[in-house]
Protein backbone atom coordinates (compact mmCIF):
# COMPACT_ATOMS: atom_id res chain seq x y z
CA UNK A 1 0.00 0.00 0.00
CA UNK A 2 1.16 3.51 -1.01
CA UNK A 3 2.04 5.26 2.26
CA UNK A 4 0.11 8.83 2.73
CA UNK A 5 1.46 11.80 1.71
CA UNK A 6 2.57 13.75 4.84
CA UNK A 7 0.84 16.81 6.29
CA UNK A 8 3.22 19.53 4.00
CA UNK A 9 2.75 17.94 0.57
CA UNK A 10 1.60 20.96 -1.21
CA UNK A 11 -1.74 18.82 -2.60
CA UNK A 12 -2.60 18.16 0.89
CA UNK A 13 -1.74 21.79 2.31
CA UNK A 14 -3.61 23.38 -0.13
CA UNK A 15 -6.98 21.52 0.81
CA UNK A 16 -5.76 22.09 4.83
CA UNK A 17 -4.85 25.90 4.30
CA UNK A 18 -8.26 27.88 4.44
CA UNK A 19 -9.03 26.07 7.81
CA UNK A 20 -5.32 26.84 9.01
CA UNK A 21 -5.87 30.75 7.74
CA UNK A 22 -9.47 30.17 9.35
CA UNK A 23 -7.87 29.40 12.52
CA UNK A 24 -5.40 32.45 13.03
CA UNK A 25 -8.05 34.59 12.75
CA UNK A 26 -9.90 33.04 15.68
CA UNK A 27 -6.62 33.26 17.37
CA UNK A 28 -6.37 36.71 16.80
CA UNK A 29 -10.24 37.16 17.70
CA UNK A 30 -9.76 35.80 21.45
CA UNK A 31 -6.63 37.65 22.09
CA UNK A 32 -8.73 40.81 21.60
CA UNK A 33 -11.31 39.29 23.64
CA UNK A 34 -9.17 38.75 26.54
CA UNK A 35 -6.95 41.79 26.19
CA UNK A 36 -10.54 43.88 25.89
CA UNK A 37 -11.08 42.63 29.31
CA UNK A 38 -7.97 43.21 30.93
CA UNK A 39 -6.62 39.75 30.99
CA UNK A 40 -2.64 39.28 30.95
CA UNK A 41 -1.38 36.13 28.59
CA UNK A 42 0.85 34.49 30.66
CA UNK A 43 3.23 31.79 29.27
CA UNK A 44 3.79 28.59 30.96
CA UNK A 45 6.76 26.23 31.20
CA UNK A 46 6.06 23.08 28.71
CA UNK A 47 8.48 21.68 31.33
CA UNK A 48 6.91 20.52 34.55
CA UNK A 49 7.99 18.20 37.85
CA UNK A 50 4.46 16.62 37.23
CA UNK A 51 2.45 15.78 33.86
CA UNK A 52 -0.70 16.41 36.24
CA UNK A 53 -1.72 14.25 38.72
CA UNK A 54 -5.74 12.91 37.02
CA UNK A 55 -6.71 9.37 36.89
CA UNK A 56 -6.63 8.85 33.35
CA UNK A 57 -4.19 11.24 31.55
CA UNK A 58 -1.01 9.98 30.71
CA UNK A 59 2.53 12.14 30.26
CA UNK A 60 5.34 12.27 27.92
CA UNK A 61 8.37 11.98 30.77
CA UNK A 62 11.74 13.14 29.49
CA UNK A 63 14.89 13.83 31.18
CA UNK A 64 17.11 17.29 31.82
CA UNK A 65 20.73 16.38 32.37
CA UNK A 66 22.52 19.14 33.76
CA UNK A 67 26.21 19.62 33.72
CA UNK A 68 28.24 17.52 36.17
CA UNK A 69 24.85 16.55 37.91
CA UNK A 70 22.50 13.55 37.51
CA UNK A 71 19.89 13.33 35.20
CA UNK A 72 16.16 14.67 36.44
CA UNK A 73 12.93 13.23 35.37
CA UNK A 74 10.73 16.24 33.90
CA UNK A 75 7.34 16.14 31.99
CA UNK A 76 5.47 17.90 29.37
CA UNK A 77 2.84 19.73 30.89
CA UNK A 78 -1.14 18.37 30.04
CA UNK A 79 -2.12 21.54 30.83
CA UNK A 80 -0.84 24.81 31.72
CA UNK A 81 -3.05 24.63 35.13
CA UNK A 82 0.01 24.74 37.43
CA UNK A 83 1.33 27.72 36.51
CA UNK A 84 -1.40 29.58 36.26
CA UNK A 85 -2.91 28.80 39.26
CA UNK A 86 1.06 29.63 40.98
CA UNK A 87 0.95 33.15 38.87
CA UNK A 88 -2.50 33.57 40.86
CA UNK A 89 -0.80 32.84 43.98
CA UNK A 90 1.57 36.21 43.58
CA UNK A 91 -0.87 38.17 42.68
CA UNK A 92 -2.37 38.11 38.98
CA UNK A 93 -6.29 38.53 38.88
CA UNK A 94 -6.94 37.88 35.20
CA UNK A 95 -5.08 35.56 33.11
CA UNK A 96 -4.93 33.50 30.37
CA UNK A 97 -2.79 31.28 28.06
CA UNK A 98 -3.30 29.67 24.90
CA UNK A 99 -0.46 26.80 25.22
CA UNK A 100 0.65 23.60 23.37
CA UNK A 101 0.42 20.74 25.83
CA UNK A 102 0.80 16.97 25.84
CA UNK A 103 -1.15 14.12 26.51
CA UNK A 104 0.10 10.59 25.92
CA UNK A 105 -2.00 7.72 24.00
CA UNK A 106 -4.34 9.63 22.90
CA UNK A 107 -4.90 10.09 19.03
CA UNK A 108 -8.16 9.94 16.99
CA UNK A 109 -10.19 12.22 14.71
CA UNK A 110 -10.89 14.49 18.28
CA UNK A 111 -7.47 14.06 20.28
CA UNK A 112 -3.78 14.31 19.51
CA UNK A 113 -0.70 14.20 21.54
CA UNK A 114 0.41 17.33 20.91
CA UNK A 115 -2.60 19.95 21.19
CA UNK A 116 -3.56 23.84 22.14
CA UNK A 117 -5.63 24.46 25.10
CA UNK A 118 -6.92 28.33 25.77
CA UNK A 119 -7.28 28.21 29.56
CA UNK A 120 -8.17 31.42 31.50
CA UNK A 121 -8.71 31.91 35.13
CA UNK A 122 -10.87 35.34 36.97
CA UNK A 123 -9.91 35.98 40.70
CA UNK A 124 -13.10 36.20 42.88
CA UNK A 125 -16.01 35.21 40.78
CA UNK A 126 -18.45 32.72 40.40
CA UNK A 127 -17.70 29.96 38.27
CA UNK A 128 -20.93 30.31 36.49
CA UNK A 129 -19.74 33.53 35.23
CA UNK A 130 -17.41 31.78 32.63
CA UNK A 131 -20.40 30.10 31.14
CA UNK A 132 -20.73 34.19 29.58
CA UNK A 133 -17.29 33.26 28.80
CA UNK A 134 -17.97 29.88 26.81
CA UNK A 135 -20.97 31.63 25.28
CA UNK A 136 -19.07 34.90 23.94
CA UNK A 137 -15.89 32.91 22.51
CA UNK A 138 -18.60 30.47 20.54
CA UNK A 139 -20.04 33.67 18.87
CA UNK A 140 -16.47 35.24 18.57
CA UNK A 141 -15.24 32.41 16.72
CA UNK A 142 -18.25 31.64 13.97
CA UNK A 143 -17.82 35.05 13.27
CA UNK A 144 -13.79 34.89 13.04
CA UNK A 145 -14.26 32.08 10.59
CA UNK A 146 -17.45 33.66 9.00
CA UNK A 147 -19.55 30.43 10.02
CA UNK A 148 -23.37 31.00 10.46
CA UNK A 149 -23.50 27.33 12.66
CA UNK A 150 -21.26 24.89 13.37
CA UNK A 151 -20.71 21.54 12.36
CA UNK A 152 -19.49 18.07 12.96
CA UNK A 153 -20.67 15.17 10.69
CA UNK A 154 -24.34 15.43 10.86
CA UNK A 155 -24.57 17.74 13.78
CA UNK A 156 -25.37 21.47 13.84
CA UNK A 157 -25.22 24.02 16.53
CA UNK A 158 -26.16 27.77 16.27
CA UNK A 159 -23.35 29.56 18.07
CA UNK A 160 -25.28 32.71 18.48
CA UNK A 161 -27.35 30.96 20.81
CA UNK A 162 -27.65 31.14 24.65
CA UNK A 163 -26.19 27.28 26.06
CA UNK A 164 -28.68 25.04 27.60
CA UNK A 165 -27.97 24.73 30.89
CA UNK A 166 -28.64 20.84 32.18
CA UNK A 167 -27.41 19.37 35.52
CA UNK A 168 -25.46 16.09 35.44
CA UNK A 169 -28.37 14.74 37.45
CA UNK A 170 -31.07 15.79 34.95
CA UNK A 171 -28.90 14.80 32.39
CA UNK A 172 -28.40 11.07 33.81
CA UNK A 173 -32.67 11.03 34.55
CA UNK A 174 -33.16 11.65 30.28
CA UNK A 175 -30.76 10.24 28.91
CA UNK A 176 -30.29 7.43 31.13
CA UNK A 177 -33.42 6.94 33.33
CA UNK A 178 -31.15 6.81 36.30
CA UNK A 179 -31.68 9.02 39.28
CA UNK A 180 -28.05 9.89 39.90
CA UNK A 181 -28.37 11.90 43.43
CA UNK A 182 -30.32 8.58 45.27
CA UNK A 183 -26.92 6.01 44.44
CA UNK A 184 -24.34 8.61 44.82
CA UNK A 185 -21.22 6.51 46.52
CA UNK A 186 -23.33 3.71 46.06
CA UNK A 187 -21.31 0.97 43.96
CA UNK A 188 -23.75 -1.69 43.38
CA UNK A 189 -26.83 0.39 43.11
CA UNK A 190 -25.15 2.41 40.12
CA UNK A 191 -23.92 -1.08 38.99
CA UNK A 192 -27.32 -2.58 39.05
CA UNK A 193 -28.53 0.32 37.20
CA UNK A 194 -25.97 0.61 34.91
CA UNK A 195 -26.48 -3.17 33.79
CA UNK A 196 -30.15 -2.34 33.38
CA UNK A 197 -30.04 0.11 30.87
CA UNK A 198 -27.26 -2.39 28.88
CA UNK A 199 -23.87 -0.50 29.76
CA UNK A 200 -21.22 -3.47 30.33
CA UNK A 201 -20.48 -3.69 33.97
CA UNK A 202 -16.99 -4.86 35.22
CA UNK A 203 -16.23 -7.11 38.64
CA UNK A 204 -13.40 -4.37 39.23
CA UNK A 205 -15.32 -0.81 38.61
CA UNK A 206 -15.28 1.44 41.11
CA UNK A 207 -18.38 3.83 41.46
CA UNK A 208 -16.61 6.42 39.41
CA UNK A 209 -16.04 4.45 36.09
CA UNK A 210 -19.32 3.36 36.13
CA UNK A 211 -20.33 7.31 36.24
CA UNK A 212 -18.03 7.43 33.28
CA UNK A 213 -19.26 4.53 31.38
CA UNK A 214 -22.64 5.99 31.56
CA UNK A 215 -21.45 9.42 30.81
CA UNK A 216 -19.76 8.40 27.55
CA UNK A 217 -22.14 5.93 26.45
CA UNK A 218 -25.76 7.37 26.98
CA UNK A 219 -25.18 11.55 27.91
CA UNK A 220 -22.14 12.89 25.89
CA UNK A 221 -23.22 12.14 22.51
CA UNK A 222 -26.82 13.61 23.16
CA UNK A 223 -25.07 17.41 24.23
CA UNK A 224 -24.97 20.45 22.38
CA UNK A 225 -27.07 19.82 19.12
CA UNK A 226 -28.72 22.62 17.74
CA UNK A 227 -27.07 24.77 20.68
CA UNK A 228 -24.14 24.37 23.05
CA UNK A 229 -25.25 22.59 26.29
CA UNK A 230 -23.63 23.23 30.10
CA UNK A 231 -23.50 20.44 31.80
CA UNK A 232 -23.27 21.83 35.43
CA UNK A 233 -23.06 19.86 39.73
CA UNK A 234 -21.19 16.96 39.14
CA UNK A 235 -20.62 15.10 42.04
CA UNK A 236 -18.15 15.94 44.28
CA UNK A 237 -15.85 12.68 43.49
CA UNK A 238 -15.50 13.65 39.93
CA UNK A 239 -14.15 16.20 40.09
CA UNK A 240 -10.76 16.59 41.74
CA UNK A 241 -9.78 20.20 41.22
CA UNK A 242 -12.80 22.13 42.40
CA UNK A 243 -14.81 22.88 45.33
CA UNK A 244 -17.21 21.62 46.91
CA UNK A 245 -20.62 23.62 46.92
CA UNK A 246 -21.40 25.48 49.58
CA UNK A 247 -25.54 24.32 49.46
CA UNK A 248 -24.71 21.20 48.75
CA UNK A 249 -21.70 19.30 49.56
CA UNK A 250 -21.95 16.10 47.42
CA UNK A 251 -21.74 18.55 44.58
CA UNK A 252 -19.03 20.47 43.22
CA UNK A 253 -18.57 23.79 41.34
CA UNK A 254 -17.40 22.33 37.42
CA UNK A 255 -19.44 22.56 34.34
CA UNK A 256 -18.45 21.27 30.82
CA UNK A 257 -18.98 22.99 27.80
CA UNK A 258 -20.58 20.14 24.85
CA UNK A 259 -20.91 21.68 20.88
CA UNK A 260 -22.39 18.96 18.76
CA UNK A 261 -21.87 15.76 21.23
CA UNK A 262 -18.37 16.44 22.19
CA UNK A 263 -16.71 17.78 25.19
CA UNK A 264 -15.14 21.51 24.69
CA UNK A 265 -14.49 23.18 27.68
CA UNK A 266 -14.12 21.97 31.09
CA UNK A 267 -14.31 24.79 34.38
CA UNK A 268 -14.42 24.65 37.98
CA UNK A 269 -14.62 27.15 40.90
CA UNK A 270 -11.11 26.35 42.06
CA UNK A 271 -10.43 24.51 45.11
CA UNK A 272 -7.70 26.41 47.37
CA UNK A 273 -7.07 24.08 50.17
CA UNK A 274 -3.72 21.91 49.73
CA UNK A 275 -4.54 19.63 52.51
CA UNK A 276 -7.69 18.80 50.40
CA UNK A 277 -6.13 18.78 46.97
CA UNK A 278 -3.54 16.11 48.42
CA UNK A 279 -5.87 13.95 49.69
CA UNK A 280 -7.50 14.06 46.04
CA UNK A 281 -4.69 13.73 44.75
CA UNK A 282 -3.44 11.03 46.51
CA UNK A 283 -6.71 9.20 45.76
CA UNK A 284 -6.25 9.95 42.18
CA UNK A 285 -2.74 8.49 41.87
CA UNK A 286 -3.69 5.37 43.73
CA UNK A 287 -6.47 4.59 41.27
CA UNK A 288 -4.27 5.30 38.33
CA UNK A 289 -1.10 2.72 40.06
CA UNK A 290 -4.26 0.20 40.75
CA UNK A 291 -5.37 0.62 36.63
CA UNK A 292 -2.07 1.29 35.07
CA UNK A 293 0.71 0.08 37.06
CA UNK A 294 2.37 2.95 37.88
CA UNK A 295 1.55 6.86 38.87
CA UNK A 296 3.14 10.37 38.69
CA UNK A 297 4.95 12.58 41.26
CA UNK A 298 2.93 15.59 42.98
CA UNK A 299 4.09 19.15 42.52
CA UNK A 300 4.62 19.92 46.11
CA UNK A 301 5.66 23.69 44.43
CA UNK A 302 1.99 23.40 43.22
CA UNK A 303 0.92 22.36 46.53
CA UNK A 304 2.49 25.33 48.46
CA UNK A 305 1.01 28.30 45.98
CA UNK A 306 -2.85 27.10 46.64
CA UNK A 307 -1.99 28.21 50.29
CA UNK A 308 -1.74 32.10 49.01
CA UNK A 309 -3.92 31.14 45.71
CA UNK A 310 -6.86 33.52 46.30
CA UNK A 311 -10.81 32.26 45.34
CA UNK A 312 -10.73 32.04 41.70
CA UNK A 313 -13.24 30.02 38.74
CA UNK A 314 -10.97 28.78 35.95
CA UNK A 315 -11.39 27.16 32.48
CA UNK A 316 -9.65 24.87 30.16
CA UNK A 317 -11.20 24.89 26.57
CA UNK A 318 -9.92 22.45 23.55
CA UNK A 319 -9.09 25.27 21.32
CA UNK A 320 -8.58 22.86 17.99
CA UNK A 321 -11.69 21.48 18.79
CA UNK A 322 -13.44 25.09 19.00
CA UNK A 323 -11.97 25.62 15.33
CA UNK A 324 -12.63 21.81 14.22
CA UNK A 325 -16.65 23.38 14.82
CA UNK A 326 -16.21 26.78 13.47
CA UNK A 327 -14.79 25.39 10.14
CA UNK A 328 -16.72 22.37 9.99
CA UNK A 329 -13.57 19.89 10.29
CA UNK A 330 -14.23 16.70 10.58
CA UNK A 331 -10.51 15.29 11.65
CA UNK A 332 -8.57 17.57 14.36
CA UNK A 333 -5.81 17.27 11.87
CA UNK A 334 -7.30 19.43 9.48
CA UNK A 335 -7.16 22.77 11.90
CA UNK A 336 -3.40 21.94 12.87
CA UNK A 337 -0.72 23.61 10.94
CA UNK A 338 1.78 20.78 11.69
CA UNK A 339 0.41 17.58 13.15
CA UNK A 340 2.72 14.86 14.86
CA UNK A 341 4.35 12.87 12.58
CA UNK A 342 2.42 9.36 12.40
CA UNK A 343 4.95 6.15 14.03
CA UNK A 344 6.50 4.49 10.58
CA UNK A 345 3.90 1.74 9.36
CA UNK A 346 0.59 3.69 11.11
CA UNK A 347 -2.66 4.25 9.11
Amino acid sequence: MRPASPHWAPENYADRRPRLLQRAKIVKAVRGFFEGQDFVEIEPSALQVSPGNETHIAGFATQFSPPGGPPTTYYLHSSPEFDCKKLLAAGEQRIFALAHVFRNGERSKWHHPEFTMLEWYRTDTPYRALIDDCAALLKLAAEAAGASHFHFGESRLDPFLAPEIVSVAEAFERYAGIDLLAVLGDRDALAARTAKIGVRVSADDHWSDLFSKILSDRIERRLGHGRATVLIDYPASEAALARRKPDDPRLAERFELYGCGVELANAFGELTDPVEQRRRFEADMAERARLYGHSYPLDEDFLAALAHMPPASGIALGFDRLVMLATAAQNVEEVLWAPVARPKGAS
